[in-house]
């Protein structure tokens, strides 16, 4: 098999599995947001597999299919930041893709892009929204790690423990 159709297909299915966790819904905020059951890890792994720019792409195209199958529009530029560059940003993952610690560092340093572009569309998008006497620039940012935050220390500790980190490697090493 080609190095190309097997970046693709062991991307497409990272995408997939980030898709159908997504749905599983472990706790599910009033105002949008979920923590989930590791979706952001699957949309990580592209980059942790294949370095970067595999991993932006692959997280924009997450992103885009977020947006497609459960859209919330409010203005067109909020959809731009809430879907391919708040999604995208996982694709930072792919930075420590040869690193010691690559995958927790990268989906560390992912999941804290996707807080930014969440953060900013809030605060920006949905700053009214804040309850008497929060800021929206600090409502924004407390509302938006309250899920992204959750879902990201549970993937670590998951992702840390030494079975799951075997095969993780196991499977990188298969893409790979």
């Amino acid at each position: 098999m080609s190095k190309n159709v097997k970046m693709l297909t062991f991307s497409a299915i990272c995408i997939a599995l980030a898709t159908v966790t997504n749905m599983v819904k472990l706790i599910h905020l009033p105002m949008g947001g979920s923590v989930t059951l590791c979706s952001m890890l699957f949309a990580c792994l592209p980059g942790y597999f294949y370095g970067w720019k595999t991993g932006r792409i692959s997280a924009v195209a997450y992103g885009i299919l977020q947006f497609v199958t459960g859209p919330y529009i409010v203005y067109p530029l909020q959809v731009i930041v809430d879907y391919p560059l708040a999604f995208g940003a996982l694709g930072l993952s792919g930075f420590f893709a040869e690193k010691k610690f690559g995958l927790q560092t990268g989906y560390a340093v992912g999941c804290l892009g996707r807080w930014w572009f969440s953060f900013l569309s809030g605060w920006l998008f949905f700053g009214e929204y804040a309850p008497n006497g929060w800021a929206p620039v600090v409502y924004s940012a407390v509302y938006n790690i309250a899920y992204i935050g959750l879902e990201m220390v549970i993937t670590l500790v998951i992702i840390s423990l030494p079975p799951v980190n075997k095969a993780l490697l196991k499977v990188k090493q298969m893409a790979t």
